[in-house]
């Protein structure tokens, strides 16, 4: 049996961990509620070249219309938002397949700002490594999860949960990659 101490610092522990994924929760909810306006922010932007605000001077450069770089950026941000916030919170074991539309959206909206050719024009050449790293390692965890299938007799909904990454926060799911 637990000393009274030993489950009152439990309780405490829980309680922490219960506030700190109650207020990480409430952001990311907020951030979600938020998107609409966030996707028309670029409506605020003049259809000028240069764009001077008191904090920085936006130069749209050969696209020549700030409000359409902005129309772009948000087109490409928001989604690429949603991306990030389903690849921390995911807890199947696919979860590294959404890294390929990640770094798709993140090129797209690199190509936005240092491009000279059509700027939605994506080339496969620079997906290629993520999807040569991303791909196996997906195949590799199917076949090892079918493996387990076929000589073991555990269900389906067992091994998925056997391959679940659960680590304790951003930092440490970020700390698995390196």
């Amino acid at each position: 049996m637990k000393t009274h101490q030993k489950l009152k610092e439990e309780l405490i522990q829980f309680q922490q961990t219960d506030k700190k994924s109650l207020i990480i929760g409430s952001l990311v909810a907020t951030l979600l509620a938020i998107t609409p306006y966030l996707f028309y922010l670029y409506e605020s932007v003049p259809s000028t070249q240069v764009w001077d605000t008191f904090l920085f001077t936006f130069n749209a450069g050969i696209l020549e219309d700030s409000n359409y770089v902005m129309w772009m950026l948000t087109g490409k941000a928001i989604p690429l938002m949603f991306l990030i916030i389903w690849f921390f919170t995911c807890r199947h074991w696919w979860y590294h397949v959404i890294l390929v539309p990640m770094v798709m959206y993140l090129f797209q909206i690199v190509s936005i700002f240092y491009s000279t050719s059509n700027i939605d024009e994506f080339q496969l050449m620079y997906m290629v490594p993520i999807m040569a790293i991303v791909v196996p390692t997906i195949y590799l965890i199917r076949a090892k999860m079918f493996d387990k299938i076929n000589t073991a007799s555990k269900s389906m909904e067992e091994l998925e949960e056997e391959f679940k990454m659960k680590p304790g926060n951003i930092w440490e799911k970020i700390k698995q990659y390196f």
